[in-house]
C-alpha cells in the first residue's frame, strides 16, 4: 500500500535566488526512496508516492528539507501533505471557486493550525471586496484583481502574523492541479 503526497517548497526560483532545478528536486525525492516523482511548474511543487506505513508528514518534510540543504547548501522551508488533505482543502473552499479565475483565489498552507485570533488585527471590511477565511491549516484568499495587486494579501503576509510557522501560497489552479496529480480530485 502506498500514499501519495505533494511537497510544497517555499520561496525558491524567485528572482534568480535559491535555485532548485526541478530535475534535481525529483532526483532528491527519489534518493529519499520515493516513487512516481513528478514536479509541477518551477516554483517548488512535487508529487510522489511512498509506503503508507512509512513516515508521516512531519518526518517527510524534515527529510526533504535536510536533503535540500545538503545538496544545495541552503535551507528551504517545505510542507508535505497527503492526497486526502489536498482534496479536503479543495473541497472546503469557502468561495465559489468554479466561478472565479485561478488568479483570483489563493490558498496559503501553514505548517500548523492557525488560531483566528492571530488575524484579529486585520479589519476585513477595510479590504472589501477582498476577503479571507481560515480552514484546516490553510488560509483562503479571494483577491479579485490577483495577488500582485492585493492589499489584503500584503497585510496577511506581514511577518508578525505568520511568525513561527511555515507558510507558502499557491493560486487556485495549482491547488487543483496538485489535487489532481495526487489522484485526489
Amino acid at each position: 500500500m502506498t500514499t501519495t503526497y505533494a511537497a510544497l517548497l517555499r520561496g525558491i526560483n524567485v528572482g534568480g535566488h535559491r535555485k532548485v532545478p526541478m530535475a534535481d528536486l525529483r532526483s532528491l525525492l527519489e534518493e529519499l526512496g520515493h516513487r512516481d516523482v513528478r514536479t509541477y511548474l518551477q516554483s517548488g511543487n512535487a508529487v510522489f508516492t511512498t509506503d503508507a506505513d512509512g513516515p508521516g508528514d512531519d518526518e517527510l518534510t524534515a527529510a526533504l528539507q535536510d536533503a535540500i540543504e545538503r545538496h544545495f547548501g541552503f535551507r528551504v522551508d517545505c510542507l508535505v501533505r497527503d492526497a486526502a488533505y489536498l482534496a479536503a482543502v479543495a473541497d472546503a473552499c469557502p468561495f465559489p471557486a468554479t466561478e472565479l479565475e485561478g488568479k483570483q483565489l489563493h490558498v496559503t498552507y501553514f505548517s500548523e493550525q492557525i488560531a483566528p485570533e492571530r488575524f484579529a488585527s486585520i479589519d476585513q471590511e477595510a479590504f472589501l471586496p477582498e476577503e479571507f477565511r481560515l480552514g484546516d491549516r490553510v488560509l483562503y484568499l479571494y483577491a479579485p484583481d490577483g495577488l500582485g495587486r492585493s492589499k489584503l494579501g500584503e497585510a496577511l503576509a506581514r511577518p508578525a502574523l505568520v511568525k513561527g510557522v511555515v507558510a507558502t501560497t499557491r493560486n487556485w489552479n495549482t491547488v487543483i492541479k496538485l489535487a489532481e496529480m495526487t489522484g485526489s480530485e
